[in-house]
């Protein structure tokens, strides 16, 4: 009990001070002022950005939860309709098809901060018409933002949100 209870999360907390933000997750600053962390989720809603994952928590970082309803619950299925809803209002041209999943359920933290790229690429054509981009330049920074597996091995191709949209702020200006 000391070992599981005491000892090990010590070491948790000494071994996160040593990464960015010295655990506390790292701050994205632009224009000097704090726009989000790094390692949290966020809501975007507006058509110009790219949305990220469906949060069972609102994104409120001090209760992390998932949402513990099966796929056979009327309640759960109600939502996830609603949010396939939402995307083909959207995301004009987009088929059922074309939805992934992450883009529709919750990560169990209900923080998750990445999308697939895949999730990244389907919200493309919507981003593009609405900040009257070419295609091609909005594919180009999702392939920019991409995150590989961690040390090349352990997880799926990803990519930030809020990177990602701060980017395509960046790409505006210019």
């Amino acid at each position: 009990m000391v070992l599981l209870c005491v000892v090990y999360p010590m070491i948790v907390a000494f071994a996160g001070g040593f990464s960015k933000g010295s655990g506390g997750g790292e701050k994205v600053i632009k224009n000097d002022k704090v726009v989000g962390y790094s390692l949290l989720g966020q809501s975007f809603t507006n058509p110009e950005y790219f949305w990220g994952r469906p949060s069972a928590v609102d994104y409120n970082a001090a209760g992390s939860a998932g949402l513990n309803k099966g796929p056979s619950n009327p309640e759960y299925l109600q939502k996830v309709s609603d949010r396939i809803d939402t995307l083909l209002k959207y995301n004009p041209g987009m088929t059922r098809s074309d939805i992934q999943a992450d883009m529709i359920t919750a990560s169990g933290s209900g923080l998750d901060p990445d999308i697939s790229v895949q999730g990244a690429r389907m919200q493309a054509k919507r981003i593009a018409a609405a900040r009257n981009l070419d295609i091609a330049q909005v594919e180009h920074l999702i392939a920019r933002n991409t995150a590989g597996p961690l040390l090349g091995l352990f997880g799926p191709f990803r990519v930030n949100v809020l990177q990602l949209n701060l980017a395509l702020d960046e790409l505006n200006k210019r």
